[in-house]
């Protein structure tokens, strides 16, 4: 079994390697900055995916929960890598994404993947937070559906609010990494 630091380093290095970008950039939030990580660089590749996958599964593999997900796009392919990894660990998750809005044909849903009964005990995922705007989102729907989240996780917090927004909502906010992991 793989040692969990040994991991987090390889993904900090394969993070500051591909999805790290300094310049100017317009964050999904609104705000400008001058650096911008894309962690869909990392979490679709098949490296970054398990290395992702094998850190948070060992942070929530305890936890009780019913499944793990989170707002799409961020959350996409590290849903799909929490399916496999924790299939192949034999500690199955179900897991799920959640749409901005519900689809206007077939079933209508917003919440995708397999059914979570009401009451079930989720975690959210997300590749980097900044505001928290799309955990928020995310757990609009998840509360419509009576589904209670336990706790946020995302790749990188970049330390820009969006903890103290979800702990306002009782949410606590989880990171592997924060933007001082990059020397900002």
């Amino acid at each position: 079994m793989e040692h969990i630091p040994e991991l987090k380093i390889s993904l900090l290095k394969l993070l500051k390697k591909e999805a790290f970008k300094t310049g100017k950039f317009v964050l999904s939030s609104g705000k400008t900055s001058n650096y911008y990580l894309d962690g869909r660089v990392i979490t679709l590749t098949p490296e970054g995916a398990y290395l992702v996958a094998k850190i948070i599964l060992a942070s929530v593999k305890d936890s009780g929960i019913t499944a793990i997900g989170g707002p799409t796009l961020g959350a996409d392919p590290m849903v799909g890598a929490l399916a496999a990894v924790s299939y192949l660990d034999k500690i199955p998750l179900k897991t799920f994404i959640v749409r901005k809005a519900a689809k206007e044909h077939g079933t209508g849903r917003r919440i995708e993947g397999p059914a979570l009964e009401k009451g079930s005990r989720v975690i959210v995922v997300d590749d980097v937070a900044t505001t928290g705007k799309a955990i928020i989102e995310a757990k609009e729907a998840l509360d419509a559906a009576g589904i209670v989240i336990e706790k946020a996780m995302v790749i990188v917090d970049r330390k820009e609010g969006a903890a103290f927004a979800l702990q306002k909502l009782g949410i606590k906010l989880d990171s592997i990494f924060t933007i001082d992991d990059f020397g900002l």
